[in-house]
């Protein structure tokens, strides 16, 4: 095929032909860069190499993502700062098609926060109502934790009320897909009149299915602006995570600006908002202890 060969850190080797460069990783992955990347995955890699074409064959392969459907997800419940938002989006095979060519795919796989944001902006044009966006700013946060004492019946809770939302919008949707937090049961018990007569899917990864990744970018975007919205308040940028910075930047709030303030800011139920005040935090217990009182 002509390439030119050269090494690669952690890998088999760089190949570069034209406009195509390869990448192959000891792990069996290989990267394809280049303007003419696509033709070559579609005419040479999969025809001759891999002897199955793929690329294209979205529609073949996963009929399901272009059924109607919703596709919720959430950002914030593992950083210290900032809100808890939980997005849905509906999509069918029309707004599918268009969202893979936006180049939707799940907010982690994201580097940058900026495209983030810049692709909500432009999933929102494209669907319009039928996405639902709640945001639950720390304050809010802290009382509905204190009213659950647990984090997976209010994300269930959260939802719900996304899914509920959409239904209102697109009754006749018949199923909605979000990824494994909990027992499905917990969710469906949470879920409205309306809500009980639409399917649940619970997956482990299930931001490969597009109405699943946009709901993820529209979640980090809402997350994203609302943390900017809540350091500007407190005159402070607040980190994202659950680092040793974030517990310095915690510390700062609460010796400079009191608890109260903290509060506003940060979600209360993480070791974390005991840390900065310097308290110690309770031991967990350790799960593979079976223990029972005497009787």
């Amino acid at each position: 095929m002509d390439f030119s060969f050269a090494e690669l850190a952690y890998g088999y080797f760089r190949a570069q032909k034209g406009r195509v460069s390869l990448q192959a990783y000891l792990s069996g992955k290989l990267v394809v860069n280049g303007k003419e990347a696509t033709s070559f995955v579609e005419f040479t890699l999969e025809p001759e190499i891999l002897g199955e074409a793929r690329m294209g064959y979205d529609e073949v392969h996963h009929p399901e993502m272009f059924s109607p459907h919703l596709g919720i997800d959430e950002s914030g419940k593992g950083d210290f700062f900032g809100p808890l938002v939980i997005a849905g989006v509906y999509t069918d095979r029309e707004s599918v098609h268009t969202l893979l060519k936006l180049g939707v795919k799940d907010s982690k796989q994201i580097s940058s926060d900026q495209k983030a944001l810049d692709l909500a902006e432009e999933i929102i044009k494209i669907v319009g109502p039928r996405a639902s966006v709640i945001n639950i700013g720390p304050e809010k946060y802290n009382v509905l934790y204190d009213k659950f004492k647990n984090l997976n019946r209010l994300l269930a809770w959260g939802h719900a009320k996304v899914i509920e939302n959409l239904l209102e919008v697109v009754p006749d949707c018949p199923m909605a897909i979000s990824d494994q937090f909990a027992n499905p049961k917990i969710l469906q018990s949470s879920l409205m009149e309306r809500g009980k007569k639409i399917e649940l899917r619970q997956r482990t990864k299930a931001e490969a299915d597009v109405a699943v990744a946009a709901a993820s970018i529209l979640a980090r975007a809402g997350f994203l602006n609302r943390l900017k919205q809540l350091g500007e308040s407190v005159h402070q940028k607040l980190p994202k995570g659950a680092s040793a910075q974030v517990k310095s930047v915690g510390e700062q709030i609460f010796h400079h600006q009191g608890l109260e303030t903290l509060r506003k800011v940060a979600k209360a139920h993480f070791r974390t908002f005991l840390e900065v005040q310097g308290i110690e935090p309770p031991e967990r217990p350790d799960p593979r202890v079976f223990w029972r009182p005497r009787s």
